[in-house]
């Protein structure tokens, strides 16, 4: 949390909206109805300290880039990995690509494959424009493209890896963060997926719309900086009130990893934090937040839009 630069805290009526990937990096993302939206780069060493509001607020929908705010103003439970509620999220997922209800998108999307740790591979889709953007989201620590054609084409090739090659396009989050420490050398990730990416691009039943491409690892070290992780990090549960301070030592996907204030090595899921308005804390304020096991999250929700 910082001031602005017309001295306001970025608390009361600013609401974190969650963590947003550019290739420039991780940036935790606040909106205010009169001044809009604005980001804050996470890298490494960054200073992360706030106080949660009272209450956690329906984020609201962002299609194509705009932003509508929840009509109702509605709650949201403060454990829930998604920040919209349910009519928000209805509408959200009326006109989707993840939810099979925008079949008539016309752009051209990528098959890709990716590696979350030791047997944990998944395929799945995403809209070419977005230049592998998905995946850092997804916190895969290493991906290679499969193809590139029509969505529909997209979904079939999707299709046929996990009917013949039981390649799941799901892989639990909690198996995720378990699989990052310690960090697989790339050397184990790029023979996982160049097998995997063999097999499947030989496929009968792939689509002939589907440009196979040239198997080309892409690894996440330098995206996430998992390297700096010493210890395993234990998660905080956001409750109304409490406060989170330390210094950011690693982003994977909506995870920012912090060493706190007073040493311990926390861990902050953006999706949790999106709908609470915050507002500033002392760099060295206690963290009064309790804590859980990393892998005791909520059960997964539907992905978002690709």
């Amino acid at each position: 949390m910082e001031r602005d630069e017309r001295g306001d805290d970025r608390g009361g009526d600013w609401q974190c909206a969650g963590l947003r990937w550019e290739a420039s990096g991780p940036s935790l993302v606040w909106r205010h109805a009169v001044r809009g939206e604005r980001l804050s780069p996470m890298p490494p060493g960054r200073t992360l300290a706030f106080t949660t509001g009272s209450r956690r607020c329906c984020a609201g929908v962002r299609r194509a880039g705009r932003h509508t705010p929840c009509p109702a103003g509605a709650g949201v439970p403060a454990p829930a990995l998604s920040a919209q509620c349910a009519e928000c999220a209805r509408l959200d997922r009326s006109h989707s690509v993840a939810a099979d209800t925008a079949a008539d998108d016309p752009r051209p999307y990528d098959v890709y494959l990716a590696w979350f740790g030791p047997g944990l591979l998944k395929v799945g889709i995403t809209a070419s424009e977005r230049e592998g953007r998905r995946l850092l989201e997804q916190a895969a620590l290493s991906y290679a493209l499969l193809g590139r054609g029509p969505l529909m084409a997209a979904r079939r090739a999707e299709a046929v890896l996990g009917a013949a090659l039981a390649v799941p396009d799901r892989v639990p989050y909690a198996a995720k963060r378990a699989a990052r420490h310690p960090l697989p050398p790339q050397e184990v990730r790029t023979a996982a997926l160049a097998e995997l990416h063999e097999h499947a691009r030989h496929l009968p039943g792939l689509p002939e719309s589907l440009t196979v491409a040239a198997f080309a690892p892409v690894h996440h070290d330098a995206a996430f900086h998992l390297d700096r992780i010493r210890t395993v990090h234990r998660a905080v549960a956001l409750t109304a009130g409490c406060t989170v301070a330390g210094r950011v030592v690693a982003v994977a996907g909506p995870d920012v990893h912090l060493d706190a204030a007073d040493g311990r090595p926390l861990l902050v899921d953006t999706r949790q934090l999106a709908g609470w308005p915050l507002t500033a804390a002392a760099p060295d304020a206690p963290t009064t937040a309790a804590e859980v096991p990393a892998g005791n999250a909520p059960p997964p929700e539907p992905e978002a839009l690709f």
